[in-house]
């Protein structure tokens, strides 16, 4: 189950974001939209990066019945993206989606061999979603 929290003004549908929860884990999850001031703020104490940035992984630590972490994704990010690739904000929320919940899942494509990066490509394709945020920015 995904407990979303949505602090922005815009509305988001979730559906496709469910299924790719449902699709990879039965644990719960924690999904914040925000804004990027708020994102920003988190990226600047947690990541020491004074800048807002698409989406931030808060994996919570193993234990029974725990939840497996929580997603802030900065919805005016998305929006931005969103334009800039030429497909729905929906569509690019499901990609930063499905990129968190990836690193909650125990991936990394900074230290990885490009396990992340076949696993996100597998989800894509499997979702019919657009390029990933990896390839993207590999570019």
């Amino acid at each position: 189950m995904i407990e979303i929290e949505n602090r922005t003004n815009t509305s988001i549908d979730t559906t496709i974001i469910e299924k790719i929860a449902d699709f990879l884990t039965d644990k719960d999850i924690e999904l914040i939209l925000t804004t990027n001031d708020e994102i920003q703020a988190l990226n600047k104490t947690y990541r020491g990066v004074d800048k807002p940035t698409d989406v931030l992984s808060f994996p919570l630590n193993e234990a029974p019945h725990a939840p497996l972490g929580s997603i802030v994704i900065s919805v005016e990010k998305a929006q931005e993206e969103a334009k800039e690739h030429d497909h729905s904000v929906e569509e690019e929320v499901a990609l930063l989606f499905l990129h968190g919940l990836l690193h909650l899942l125990g991936y990394d494509h900074e230290t990885d061999s490009g396990e992340m990066r076949a696993k996100e490509k597998e989800i894509i394709e499997h979702f019919n979603l657009p390029q990933s945020l990896i390839i993207r920015n590999e570019g």
